[in-house]
């Protein structure tokens, strides 16, 4: 499947309520492996956790919905976009807390 640089979307959002100790971070990474995204996802230190998005427009948007859900044991009451754009990372990390 191609892609047009166009069609590409960057985003950084923040994810509150009960994301913390319920495997949010590695819940992440794994649905952004499947929808083939990169960026990153950390731990902020007043408890809500803080990603980044970027892929094809489509697939982003897919993952901000799929994040209102989270894992089963995880409690979202927040999915706030912070940033649109920027440049792109190569691969997608867990990163340490900030």
């Amino acid at each position: 499947m191609s892609e047009q640089r166009s069609d590409r979307r960057t985003v950084r959002v923040r994810i509150e309520g009960g994301v913390q100790g319920v495997g949010y971070r590695y819940w992440t990474e794994r649905v952004a492996d499947e929808l083939g995204l990169t960026g990153w996802v950390r731990n902020r230190r007043d408890g809500s956790v803080e990603a980044l998005f970027s892929g094809p427009a489509e697939d982003v948007a897919q993952m901000l919905e799929r994040c209102k859900g989270g894992p089963p044991s995880a409690r979202v009451t927040a999915v706030t976009l912070i940033a649109e754009g920027g440049t792109p990372p190569q691969a997608f990390a867990v990163l340490s807390t900030a």
